[in-house]
Order: structure tokens, then C-alpha cells, then sequence
């Protein structure tokens, strides 16, 4: 999949079928439309493309700040390299450019920048200067132009708005198995792993600290959680703390993960650390006895639950 950082990047000669949205999640209902995507490209002989915009619009429009996306930009191109697709063009979203007409928008970014013929869209699609223009006037602009629309029925996207929905909800309540239920792969954190204060290591638990730098991101309710990551080359389990560590007084959130089987220096490397099964409830403890035992209950839970993860 070969990524764009603006449609002015696109070699306008490709003729391509176009999705356009957030795909946020890049969830089982997302992955039907990319599907009907790829389906409509082989039968028309043209290159897949979705168009996609950074910042997403409501931190632009209306500076959002408890906008929580489940995943940074980053990695919804990690996750979309797997799809198929073959371009992915991730537009800068500005006033300027929510300013564009609906024709301006679609003779400039649809036909000349993207070479559109077919357009695979929403029934509820709204486009151009304050969203006036919808799915009716991209037919009509499909006639003026040669491109055709491929309505995405009612069901199709109550059905994606409901999954991501579900999804971010099931994160923030702590219901890990919906969320992944929901998501083609498992929910995952990525950041630049940083000195933490060492509390773990002197527990017996060295920790590798996460920093995520988009403030967007989802991170999900506090507690321990199973986590898997692949580190040089090899798949590691561990578990992974979200919280405040309130037994050792402390305050400000931190993403702590444990690796069984690894004993290596994670300092300024970058991880995606899937989380496959939340343990508990993040719990003040009477005394770092009670935290220390309730850590090795985890790793049990956590070993038992990694076999049959495994099958082995």
C-alpha cells in the first residue's frame, strides 16, 4: 500500500474506485467496505484508494479536545496496510480546506487530484462547505464528471457507526472482550517506551513505561490487563498495568507492562502492545505485601490465560 500526505502526492493518470471517511478502528464493519472496495476495482480494472483527513475534523472545526479516537493516525495505516487496499491518501484537514464548495471539492480532490470513477460512499454522505451537499449531489456530479456512485446502504452504516460506538464504549468500561469482539484484530496502545521510577523492578516486576504522545488516543479503563507485543522479531506476553499505582501514592497515569520472558533494555524503542484479556480492576492495597502477591496472582491468571490463548 503506498501512502500519500496530501491528494496533490496521487499520480492523477491512476483511474481508481474511492472510499472516503475516518475508518477509525478499521473495525469488521469498515473491513465489509474495503471489501466492496476491492471487489468494485477488479471488476472495473481500477487501483483502490481511500482518502482519509489528519487532523480529524472536529479537533479543527471545533477544537475537540475530549475527541478520543481508538486509533492515532499512525496506526490506522499500520492496521490498513493489511487490508489490500493499494492507496491510502491522508489529507490535511484545515479551515481552508472545510471552506471548499461541494463542486470545488469534488472537481479539485475526487476528478482531477484522485481520478475518481467510482465513488463507494454512504447513503447519509455530507461533503463540501458546512456539509450542505449529500449523496443526491454526488450523483449529480457524477454525471457532469463520468464517475459513478456505490451507495453503502442504511444498514451497512448504522451498522460501522454502532461497532465503533460499541467499541469505544467497551473500552472506557473496562469490557476488553466486546471491543476486540468487534475489532479484526486486538485493541492495542503504541508509544516510545521511557524511564519509569522503578517501582516494579524493585517488586520484581521491572516494567516497561509507555508514553503516548497523542493526547486523541483511547486509552482504556484503569486495570491489568494481558498484553502481547512483538519485540525484534519475537512474540512476547506479559501483563500490563493502566493507572495511578494508588498503593505507592501515586497520581498521574502510567502504562506499565511486565514481559515474562524478557529481559532486555526497551529503553526508546517504539511498541504496539495488544491487550488480549483484562484481569482486574486497578485496587489500593493495604501495603506493598498485598500488592506484591496480588501482582503474582495476576501473572498466574495471566500464564494460564496466554496457554490457551496459544493452544499450546
Amino acid at each position: 500500500m503506498k501512502i500519500y500526505n496530501n491528494v496533490s502526492e496521487f499520480d492523477s493518470n491512476i483511474q481508481t474506485v474511492v472510499t472516503i471517511g475516518t475508518f477509525d478502528g478499521v473495525h469488521i464493519g469498515h473491513r465489509k467496505i474495503i471489501k466492496r472496495l476491492i471487489d468494485s476495482a477488479e471488476n472495473g480494472h481500477l487501483q483502490t484508494a481511500l482518502l482519509t483527513f489528519y487532523p480529524h475534523p472536529r479537533m479543527v472545526l471545533q477544537q475537540s479536545e475530549d475527541l478520543k479516537l481508538i486509533n492515532t493516525i499512525e496506526e490506522r495505516k499500520l492496521i490498513l496496510e493489511e487490508t489490500g487496499l493499494e492507496h491510502l491518501i491522508v489529507h490535511p484537514f484545515t479551515i481552508d480546506f472545510s471552506r471548499l464548495s461541494a463542486r470545488e471539492y469534488v472537481e479539485e480532490i475526487l476528478v482531477k487530484s484522485l481520478n475518481a470513477k467510482k465513488i463507494v460512499i454512504g447513503y447519509d454522505h455530507h461533503f463540501g462547505r458546512n456539509r450542505t451537499a449529500n449523496i443526491e449531489d454526488l450523483k449529480e456530479f457524477g454525471k457532469e464528471f463520468d464517475f459513478e456512485v456505490l451507495e453503502i446502504s442504511k444498514q451497512d452504516i448504522e451498522d460501522v457507526a454502532v461497532s465503533s460506538t460499541k467499541i469505544r464504549r467497551s473500552l472506557e468500561d473496562g469490557d476488553l472482550e466486546s471491543a476486540n469482539t468487534y475489532l479484526s484484530l486486538p485493541f492495542f496502545l503504541s508509544g516510545e517506551i521511557v524511564r519509569g521510577k522503578g517501582l516494579g523492578k524493585n517488586m520484581g516486576y521491572p516494567t516497561a513505561n509507555m508514553d503516548i504522545k497523542e493526547s486523541y488516543k483511547l486509552v482504556p479503563k484503569q486495570g491489568v490487563y494481558v498484553a502481547a507485543s512483538v519485540i525484534n522479531g519475537d512474540k512476547q506476553f506479559g501483563m500490563m498495568n493502566i493507572g495511578t499505582n494508588p498503593t505507592v501514592g501515586g497520581k498521574d497515569r502510567s502504562i506499565e507492562t511486565f514481559f515474562f520472558n524478557l529481559d532486555k533494555d526497551l529503553y526508546g524503542q517504539h511498541l504496539h502492545i495488544q491487550l488480549l484479556k483484562r484481569i482486574r480492576s486497578e485496587v489500593k492495597f493495604d501495603g506493598l505485601d498485598a500488592l506484591i502477591s496480588a501482582m503474582k496472582a495476576d501473572e498466574v491468571f495471566a500464564k494460564n490465560y496466554i496457554k490457551v490463548f496459544t493452544n499450546e
